[in-house]
């Protein structure tokens, strides 16, 4: 059962989703619920956030988050390589792709960049082109 609550943030509306004590999702848009699923704030979502809110106002750096993403082995692999990119830095999909073991898999990577479903709590955001631009963006 997923615990979903929507939050109003400086970059806009947010919904963030929680499933067994852990957070599945941080989105930009409405997410769908389950027959089970329900839209309430609990405890963890308020803390999330709160922790959100800190980050995009600039007075936090790391998250302290139980977070448990919903995807294919590859895509677990690069999400968790994401959370290694420390606040401040950017690193380029080629590189990301030599860090889980993929050196020609950029697009793979950048695919999975792109279904991260708990953006900026993953900082999916840190990562660019190898030229130093954005691309592959799917944020809204």
């Amino acid at each position: 059962m997923k615990a979903i609550a929507y939050y109003q943030t400086c970059i806009g509306r947010v919904c963030i989703g929680e499933t067994d004590g852990a957070i599945t999702d941080l989105v930009f848009r409405e997410l769908a619920l389950g027959p089970e699923d329900r839209r309430e704030e609990t405890p963890l979502l308020r803390q999330a956030a709160q922790q959100l809110d800190e980050y995009l106002l600039g007075r936090r750096q790391q998250f302290d988050l139980p977070l448990a993403p919903h995807g294919t082995p590859f895509q677990l692999r690069v999400w968790q390589a994401l959370c290694g990119i420390p606040y401040g830095e950017t690193i380029s999909y080629k590189q990301l792709a030599e860090r889980v073991g993929s050196p020609r898999g950029y697009r793979a990577v950048g695919l999975a960049n792109n279904r991260n479903p708990i953006s900026i709590f993953i900082p999916c955001h840190r990562v660019i082109g190898s030229d130093g631009g954005l691309v592959g963006y799917g944020g809204g």
